[in-house]
């Protein structure tokens, strides 16, 4: 009777130990997949966009808003109506960029630049004008203001080119290499333009 009790016991026991590991690895398996799916979409998230492109919006924010500094000062003060119409199609093409630049920052949970009219912490970025080079051009008016906005522009515009060449190259996040590709298009050509204005006023003088 006794080897019998003992006989029973022992099987009850192992049977219990199989269904604890059979419930154990089930859970387990569960609670691995889960595991596993949030890391992937993070990491997918994460190659949308690299280091290359946080930069270039964040360097490029400051850069435009200064020409657009530069460009409000046109009205007013320039004598030539096209450079006046040139600071208008620079100032309607390079706001949305800043907005839409800014959106990027925001959804990468990236720092903004600095704001603000003192553009003196950027001066070592590629074409920025320095705060006497903006206190200059507020000083002057009619052919000089042409003159001087034409020739800190068109070195204000290299040094876009030069960071959109950048992130063409670099970058990895798609909208951003496409606007890179537009400023440099679009900027190139403008600074074509300009020499040409520089030219005229040169040959007239």
């Amino acid at each position: 009777m006794t080897t019998r009790t003992l006989t029973r016991r022992a099987a009850l026991v192992a049977v219990t130990g199989v269904a604890s590991v059979v419930l154990a690895a089930c859970g387990g398996g569960g609670g691995d997949h889960a595991s596993h799916g949030s890391p992937a979409s993070t990491s997918a998230t994460a190659a949308a966009h690299n280091a290359q492109d946080v930069a270039f919006a964040q360097g490029m924010i400051p850069h435009h808003q200064q020409a657009l500094e530069m460009a409000r000062l046109a009205d007013g003060r320039a004598s030539s109506a096209r450079v006046l119409d040139l600071a208008t199609r620079m100032e309607k093409a390079q706001d949305p960029e800043i907005r839409t630049m800014t959106g990027w920052l925001k959804t990468w949970g990236e720092q903004m630049p600095m704001a603000g009219m003192d553009h003196s912490g950027h001066a070592g970025m590629s074409g920025m004008m320095s705060d006497d080079d903006m206190a200059a051009l507020k000083k002057t008016t009619g052919k000089d203001f042409d003159t001087k906005f034409l020739s800190l522009m068109v070195e204000h515009h290299q040094g876009a080119v030069e960071m959109a060449e950048a992130e063409k190259g670099k970058g990895r996040y798609g909208p951003a290499k496409g606007m890179a590709d537009d400023i440099v298009s679009a900027q190139n050509a403008e600074i074509e333009e300009m020499k040409q204005l520089l030219g005229k006023s040169e040959s007239k003088s």
